[in-house]
Order: structure tokens, then sequence, then C-alpha cells
């Protein structure tokens, strides 16, 4: 209780110490024994034990016997064998009563954290809610996607050898960030009437993954979709033979392009050498255009790229939709199921640099690593304890498998409920998962879900195992985030933008902090807060406002009026 207590309160319990804290618990609390009941006086003890009789007699004559004309009547009272059985009744009835009524204040004021007993969470049930598995509010929404490609139009792109030239990008990190930067190549390809040469996958340390285009998505497909929108070519032209020089060459590479650079800033700096040299290469490629100083066409045009031009290879979609019906069938009947994206990654953990549950040797060990691989943001290491304060109190720390079964709880998922994880090697183990585990046991991933042999194809590519986990998350009857990230922003505005119907749940970690951090919450209260916050935060379209980008919400450039 305490460990789970202490990884969720950092940032609200920063000026008392535990033993300050303990030392003001109230003694009616259901954890902590009433030590009042048990260091009465001597003599109260002697007195219990010489005149039982006599307080009995006391207490009779004060409580229970001006309520004897009420259950009694005189002919009753008249019988002393049958007045000793019916008073014995009432007694039993009140004491019933009492336990019934003592009972129901225990669990309206239960602990919010639960109950922990080594690796195992318990927290007591909830009423499921009619909208466990819709989203409510879908019915009052209008928006339908218009990003799709029209038919019938006639195309106005020129010819390969008309256009102002040709671009090149490598696509870097890891599936989701290539989603992306393959979007706005295109679209940065129309800003310029430039064609686009097929971008290359580039995945960086961590990923150490060699896929190429055609190894995730359809080309032909791609292509196609896209033919009267931009010219998009497999290859770098024959004519350009030293292809090498296109990766290597400085004057062949325009650099220090800004973070969401304006359609403007390409037409003035970067179109210029583009028709110079002909063959130019845009590096990098991350986030470099952006949402609100751009076209509405060129927004809709990366709305139309990223849910209709780019899709997945016909094999990894068929694997998917497999996943998908064994979800539903794994009790034998047709059941919803929900899919968890679970951040708490190594590299998640360390990069967020908050503090979480864990031994000392733990905490040293991550301490080594994120000196290593962020010295400049480590420095010596002083000041990171105010700076996990402080991203916990803001709600910016992932949450812990322990913390995501509580708000699932509170929500009113029960124990059956059907879970797939997408998610990477979780930091701590299966120690670190049993909470999440013991509370929610039909919990599988990829891996448990489908045989050997049948991911043995896809392990080749590690974009191709993200893929499969995109699609199931895509399809679930309920998704839940438990940190940002590319993947989940993707997940969400898809899910939006094909309907909103499907429930996409937003945890609010703020509201989560605060909450795990209030040592006196109790569970009913707990349950409130999260179920009234959390009915704003399912996934349907809003209103976009200024720098919102538009993976997530794609209402105002991608969705019109029903």
């Amino acid at each position: 209780m305490a460990e789970l207590r202490h990884s969720s309160s950092i940032g609200n319990r920063v000026t008392s110490s535990p033993r300050k804290r303990d030392d003001v618990v109230p003694s009616s609390s259901p954890l902590v024994p009433d030590s009042g009941a048990s260091n009465v006086d001597d003599d109260d003890d002697d007195y219990r034990g010489r005149y039982p009789r006599d307080r009995f007699r006391s207490f009779f004559s004060s409580h229970l016997q001006p309520l004897l004309p009420f259950f009694f009547p005189d002919d009753s009272r008249s019988h002393p064998h049958k007045f000793k059985i019916s008073l014995f009744l009432l007694v039993l009835i009140i004491l019933s009563l009492v336990i019934a009524i003592s009972s129901v204040v225990h669990r309206l004021n239960a602990p919010y954290l639960c109950k922990k007993d080594g690796i195992t969470l318990q927290c007591p049930r909830v009423k499921e809610p009619p909208s466990l598995w819709e989203n409510p509010y879908s019915a009052t929404t209008s928006w339908k996607p218009c990003a799709e490609r029209r038919e019938g139009l006639i195309s106005d792109i020129p010819p390969e050898n008309a256009t102002n030239g040709y671009i090149f990008i490598h696509a870097e990190g890891g599936l989701n960030q290539q989603r992306i930067a393959i979007c706005n190549a295109v679209a940065v390809a129309k800003i310029m009437n430039a064609t686009l040469i097929l971008p290359v996958l580039k995945q960086d340390q961590i990923w150490k993954d060699q896929t190429k285009f055609e190894d995730i998505f359809d080309v032909d497909h791609f292509i196609d979709y896209l033919k009267d929108d931009v010219r998009i070519v497999r290859d770098i032209p024959e004519w350009f033979t030293d292809k090498a020089e296109l990766f290597t060459s400085i004057r062949r590479t325009v650099k220090n392009i800004p973070k969401y650079a304006s359609a403007d800033f390409y037409i003035d700096n970067v179109l210029p050498r583009v028709k110079e040299k002909k063959i130019m290469s845009l590096k990098p490629f991350v986030d470099r255009l952006g949402y609100d100083n751009v076209p509405p066409e060129i927004n809709r045009l990366r709305c139309r790229v990223n849910y209709h031009a780019l899709k997945f290879l016909p094999e990894i979609e068929q694997m998917a939709d497999q996943l998908v019906s064994r979800m539903r069938n794994r009790t034998g009947s047709s059941n919803p199921f929900m899919a968890l994206h679970l951040r708490f990654e190594k590299g998640m953990v360390g990069l967020s640099f908050c503090d979480f549950v864990g031994t000392r040797s733990e905490k040293a060990l991550m301490a080594a690593y994120r000196k290593k691989e962020w010295p400049r943001r480590f420095k010596d290491g002083s000041h990171l304890w105010a700076l996990a304060l402080q991203k916990r109190k803001e709600g910016r720390c992932p949450l812990e498998p322990g913390e995501v079964a509580v708000l699932l709880r509170a929500m009113g998922y029960p124990k059956e409920t059907q879970i797939y994880v997408a998610s990477g090697q979780v930091y701590g183990g299966q120690n670190r998962m049993a909470p999440l585990r013991n509370m929610f046991p039909n919990l599988v991933t990829k891996e448990e879900l489908a045989t050997k042999p049948e991911l043995d194809g896809f392990r080749k590519h590690v974009t191709s195992l993200a893929a499969l986990d995109f699609l199931v998350c895509l399809k679930s009857d309920v998704f839940v985030m438990t940190h940002g990230g590319n993947f989940a922003k993707l997940i969400i505005g898809n899910r939006r933008y094909m309907g909103h119907r499907l429930k996409s749940i937003k945890p609010d970690k703020g509201l989560m902090s605060k909450s795990l951090g209030d040592p006196y919450m109790g569970w009913a209260a707990f349950v409130e807060d999260v179920v009234i916050t959390h009915q704003t935060r399912t996934g349907l379209p809003e209103e976009t406002f200024p720098n919102y980008d538009l993976w997530e919400n794609p209402l105002t450039n991608c969705m019109c009026r029903a």
C-alpha cells in the first residue's frame, strides 16, 4: 500500500514525511486498528468483570425499554418466555443493522489505493456503467471524414519532367514517427510542385531495423491513391548517376529547416535550391511542417495520406484481423475487448526523469542509465528530485501498471475484462506488471495470442510487429493510452476520423497525481472524480486551437458536418 501511494503522491506531499503522515492518520481508517478500543483503563476492565448485569440493566433501561411498547404488545410481555425470545430477536436485529451500516461505511471510506498484499492489488468492485464499451456522447456529434480522394476529378499534375524538381527524405524514428514524416513529405512536394521520390525508412540506434517502404506499406496503392495530388516515383531517376552523393553531399542537402515551418518558408528558401539542383535531399525531416501556417487543402492532403493512402501490406492486415478475432472470442463467445498502450519501457522511464517506486539498487541503476544516455539533462543529478516532483504534479509522468489498474477499476471495468497490451519490454518486468495482471488476469500480448511460427515472418522487421499492435489498437472497442507519443496520437486521431463512435480514453494524469497523492481520499470520492473527469476524455472530435497537431484531432481540417 505504501509503495503504490509513494509512486503517485510525491508531487502532492512534499512537506510531510511518512512518519508524520502515519501520526495523523485517523483511527477510523479501515486499515488502521482502533488503538483506543484496546487501551482502556484497568478500572473499566474490573468494572466490566464485576458488574456485567448492572451495565446491561443500565443500557436496557436507557435505550431499549422505551422501545418495548412499539415492538411488544402488553400480551407478549405478560408471558416471560415469549418476552425473552422477542427481546433476543430485537437485540439480534439491532446488532445486524449496526454491522451492516458499519460495512457500508467501511466500503465508502475504503482507501482509494486499494489493498496491496505483496504484488497483489485488490480494489472494490464498481457498478458497471452502461457506457462501459460505447462512447455515450458519440450520437451528439455530427462530423464525418471528408479528406478522401474525390472520384471523377481531372488531374492537373504536370508530367514528371515538368515539375520543379525532385525531393528526397529519410523518414527517421519508429513506425509512427515515420508515418508522420511521409505525410509531411507529400504535403511539401505539393507546396513546391515537386516530384517526391519514395521515402526511405531510416531507423535510428534504438530501433536498429532495416525496413524498406515496400516491406511495410502497399506502394502501388500509395502512388495510385495520390496520383491526382502529387507525382511520386519509386526511385531516383536514372539520369542521376551518383546516387551516393544524394546521401552525403552538402550541396545536395537542405538543412536547418525549422520545426513547424510554414508553407512560405519552403517556397522562399527550399524551392529555389530544388529548381537549381533538380534533386535535393531534405534533412532532417521530423515535424518540419506546421499546422496553422499552411493552406487548409494542404492539411486535408496530409489526412488523405494518413487515413487513406498509407495502407499496410495485405499480410499485415490479415494477421491483425486474426488477432482481433481471437481477442473477441477468447471465452468462446463474442466479447468486446480493450487495447492498452502501456508506455513504461526503460527508455521511456529514463527519458521522463520522473521518480518511481523501486529499490535503492534500481534507483542507482536508473540514475547511471540517465547519466549515460542524457548527460546534458542529468548534469550532476542534484536538480532531478525537484524536477520529478514538478512533473508528477503536472501529470507529465507515465502511469505505472498498478496505477492503470486502479484507474480502470474506478471506471467500472470488471476483473473479466479482455485486455490486449501493446508495449515494449516493461521496466521492472513481471513484478511491475503483477498488480495490473492480478487485477485483470485476462491480459494478453500478441506473443501470447499468436503462435511463434505465425509471428516469425514479421520478426525480421520491427516495424511489422509495431504495425500489428497499431491495427489491433485501432480496431479495439476501447483504446486506453497511458502516456503521450506518436502511436497514441495517431490511434486516437484515426478513431476520431473514422467515426468517433469507438471509445478512446486519455487519462487525466494531473487528476491521478492529485488523487493518488491524497491519503485521506475515500474510494467512493475517487471513483466519482475519475468518472466525471473522463466523461469528456473519450475521443470525441474537439475544436482545435493554434498549434494543435492534426494527427490527434483532425476535426477542423479533415472532417466536415454530416
